[in-house]
């Protein structure tokens, strides 16, 4: 699974300049053979513009959103992108520089304007951008282009032409959510985010919003938080980018980049700031575990802690014989992992981009397993006993339960990241078979394939040739987990 590539060349920073979008699709190139079966719209979004007029965008996650699409028949593709229209990005073409501050670039007050409409323009709040660059997936009968903010932004999947801006804070208590949702057969859609909880400290939600409503109205104004989970520290909460679900229960990694509140509130109304400035990391406090049942939602208040670690994407959680399997794309230590995703970093030559990646977080294939009786045995030893697993939990004197991992695959600075599974036969339940991009000192330059059961390892790779996320298509007449592309 490790990288055979070495990319001297810099053909990787070709990913990182402004494209154009295309008026009418193009077709595209096709070698080898697609299989018959892969027929529909491939959907894909990213950053696609990274400067505006004389003003860079400084992180990965700045550039505006630019929806891509493929579209496969008969063996043959199409290819099609358009920006999504975001008010991030209609100010920003309108006005010609950086209207709304982004991830890790701010917007400065328009330069026109004087020091006391300036000043007014502070305290009306902050503007949170609804730059969607992450994600795109269905609600009832539409589609949504997502990024982690309360603003998801309806699109046509047929044109790429944006529909409109829906602000879930109209709906339901949260203050963003992530852009990774779990989506049930029915089309039931389950979400994470941050709100304020009880007696104003900060909180956890789940969301649910139901499927395709038969009366025709739109399922996110029956939005309702099923479960809350409490936050570790009262004004801090951590970082979420994903989340776990079994049949029966929510699992919440509580990691400790945290984001402090009031540096994030107060440094809008200061100074020239965005919101990389506003995480820091705790390295005392460690990675708490949570779990919650989903029907009814009920938190449970048992205390699962780990070493520190940095988590952006759950592979897959499932139920066994009276425990949880909880498999993670980890990133060993405390220190936050976006740190290391600025494009000056991302651009810079091979030898720089491998130095960067040698002083980050390693990254790290784990599998945690949290017992749901962790009273049955006696305080210090190991509760898990299924048979497949090395991953151990331990009651402690203090009431807490220490987990220690089972590692999947590791290998120095080759992450397997941004997995996916066969998620229609085997989200939440027991699987064997996870796919991911290959990252080699953060440059995607491989698809990899992992048996989860025998750690056996399947590489794609090609000179010069740059992956996203994969993403698996079942073959309909296939019977196995792994029968699809």
């Amino acid at each position: 699974m490790v990288s055979r590539f070495e990319h001297p060349a810099g053909g990787y920073k070709k990913i990182f300049e402004t494209v154009e979008e295309l008026n009418e699709p193009l077709p595209a190139t096709v070698t080898g053979r697609i299989p018959s079966f892969i027929k529909g719209s491939l959907l894909r979004l990213g950053p696609g513009l990274f400067e505006v007029g004389s003003e860079p965008f400084y992180h990965l996650f700045d550039g505006q959103a630019l929806m891509h699409k493929f579209d496969f028949s008969n063996g043959q593709v199409t290819y099609f992108r358009k920006f999504v229209k975001t008010d991030a990005y209609v100010r920003a073409m309108t006005e010609k520089r950086v209207v709304i501050t982004e991830f890790g670039t701010c917007a400065y007050p328009d330069p026109c304007k004087n020091i006391f409409s300036r000043f007014f323009t502070y305290f009306k709040g902050v503007e949170v951008t609804d730059n969607c660059l992450v994600n795109v997936y269905p609600i009832g009968e539409d589609f949504y282009a997502v990024t982690e903010t309360n603003f998801i932004t309806k699109v046509n999947v047929e044109t790429l032409e944006t529909l409109k801006k829906v602000d879930l804070c109209d709906y339901v208590n949260i203050n963003g959510v992530t852009a990774h949702p779990h989506i049930e057969k029915d089309g039931t859609v389950y979400n994470i985010g941050n709100c304020m909880g009880k007696g104003a400290s900060l909180a956890y939600n789940i969301v649910r919003i139901p499927p395709k409503q038969k009366d025709k109205s739109d399922p996110i104004e029956k939005s309702k938080v099923v479960v809350q989970f409490p936050s570790a520290e009262r004004f801090k909460p951590s970082y979420v980018h994903s989340f776990g679900m079994t049949e029966n229960y929510f699992v919440f990694v509580e990691t400790p980049v945290k984001i402090h509140l009031l540096k994030f509130l107060s440094a809008w109304s200061i100074r020239g700031s965005n919101y990389m400035d506003c995480f820091e990391s705790d390295e005392e406090k460690g990675t708490w575990i949570h779990i919650a049942r989903k029907h009814p939602g009920e938190y449970i208040d048992y205390k699962f802690r780990t070493a520190a670690m940095g988590l952006f994407h759950h592979i897959n959680c499932y139920e066994d014989s009276g425990f949880i399997v909880v498999d993670l794309c980890a990133w060993k230590g405390f220190e936050f992992v976006y740190n290391y995703l600025w494009l000056a970093n991302l651009r810079a030559n091979w030898d720089e981009v491998k130095r960067n990646a040698m002083i980050a977080p390693q990254p790290e294939v784990r599998r945690y397993v949290l017992p749901l009786d962790p009273y049955r045995e006696e305080q210090g030893k190991n509760l898990v006993c299924l048979p497949y697993t090395t991953a151990t939990a331990t009651m402690r004197a203090d009431g807490t339960i220490w987990l220690e991992p089972e590692v999947l695959f590791s290998g120095p600075r080759q992450a397997f990241e941004f997995p996916q599974i066969n998620y229609k036969m085997n989200n939440g339940k027991n699987y064997t078979y996870a796919y991911a991009l290959g990252l080699n000192h953060f440059i995607p330059d491989r698809i990899c394939k992992l048996n989860v059961k025998t750690k056996e390892t399947w590489v794609w790779q090609e000179p010069d040739s740059y992956p996203s996320e994969p993403l698996f298509v079942q073959n309909p007449d296939g019977v196995d987990e792994d029968d699809g592309a």
